[in-house]
């Protein structure tokens, strides 16, 4: 079991999440390395996925309601979601009514770029505003952003998670979807080091696809080695910058199901 990280407020959560073979939000690891605190940190831990998981299920029953489609959309930083969501926005914004759910540490720098790009609604949640500077969302997160959302005028709802390759894919936020954005600038290797992010996605969008013809990516082995890891996962190759393969991206929004997977 990795490092726990404790924030002002009394926030705990774990960051060493990459550890292989790890199955489950749920499996709290091995934590022989603990030996006087080893039971207390679990038990901790437990205790903060039970309660993210009530909540994530109310979040649930909120889209179910309301027959909102919600997608948990994940990546590291500067992978490229704001460019793509903005890429959705005009793709179908026109037949869709998409709200955006947006996450950051801190500013509104990315908010206020999609609620200006045609979106039906943003909400911003900030997890430096009382949640600790959280490096992810969590499903208490997500519900407090929803209470300023019009849940029941949105088709769907699309959940823009803090910049990080790690913690997002731990928590469950109530969604029907999760895909992560994966940019060829960050080597084939990434589905092998932080397997638990692309093990819980349902699809993977490999963006920046305009670079390859300058980069020593290997596009063969990133696919290999992220099918490796997810086997069903759907790949979908695009560039935000200049709109390659957002009919495909598009498709898959709108393919899902207010029922999940």
């Amino acid at each position: 079991m990795g490092r726990f990280h404790a924030h002002p407020d009394g926030t705990v959560h774990e960051h060493d999440h990459e550890r292989e073979g790890s199955p489950s939000s749920h499996d709290v690891g091995d934590h022989r390395g603990y030996e006087a605190t080893g039971t207390a940190r679990v038990e901790i831990l437990e205790r903060i996925l039970s309660e993210n998981d009530r909540i994530a299920a109310s979040n649930r029953q909120d889209f179910a309601q309301a027959g909102v489609v919600s997608v948990n959309l994940m990546s590291s930083p500067g992978a490229g979601k704001t460019t793509l969501l903005k890429r959705t926005l005009a793709q179908i914004g026109e037949t869709r009514r998409v709200g955006i759910l947006e996450g950051d540490i801190a500013t509104s720098i990315d908010a206020d770029q999609l609620a200006g790009f045609g979106a039906a609604a943003v909400s911003l949640v900030n997890t430096s505003a009382g949640f600790g500077g959280e490096c992810h969302l969590d499903a208490i997160m997500v519900r407090s952003g929803l209470g300023r959302l019009p849940l029941g005028e949105l088709d769907l709802l699309i959940i823009e998670n803090v910049g990080n390759l790690v913690c997002p894919a731990e928590f469950d936020v109530g969604q029907h979807a999760k895909a992560m954005v994966y940019a060829v600038t960050e080597g084939e290797e990434k589905p092998l080091k932080y397997p638990v992010m692309f093990r819980a996605v349902d699809a993977v969008v490999v963006n920046k696809i305009d670079l390859l013809p300058y980069l020593d990516f290997d596009l063969d082995l990133f696919l290999a080695n992220l099918k490796a890891v997810n086997p069903t996962a759907t790949v979908i190759q695009v560039s935000a910058r200049n709109g390659a393969g957002i009919d495909d991206w598009c498709g898959w929004l709108l393919d899902q199901s207010p029922t999940g997977p």
